[in-house]
């Protein structure tokens, strides 16, 4: 995986979103670029383990993930 982002801003345009498949309208969100990857340096360590989290239970809690714009741009 190329980890090399130049310029990858943290109010990042996009966002990655794995969906619960157990409880609707509850996701997990992180910013990403446009191909979907998450600098996981500018990650909180609590958001951190929740994308690595979310990562491993891709089809057992959540939906694989999405790139979508964020609603912060």
């Amino acid at each position: 995986m190329n980890t090399n982002f130049g310029s990858f801003q943290p109010a990042a345009l996009y966002e990655l979103r794995f969906k619960s498949l157990f409880h609707e309208g509850r996701a997990l969100t992180f910013p990403c670029d446009a191909g979907g990857h998450v600098v996981l340096d500018s990650l909180s360590e609590r958001a951190r383990d929740n994308y690595l989290y979310a990562r491993a239970v891709v089809g057992r809690e959540y939906s694989a993930p999405a790139v979508q714009l964020s609603d912060l741009h």
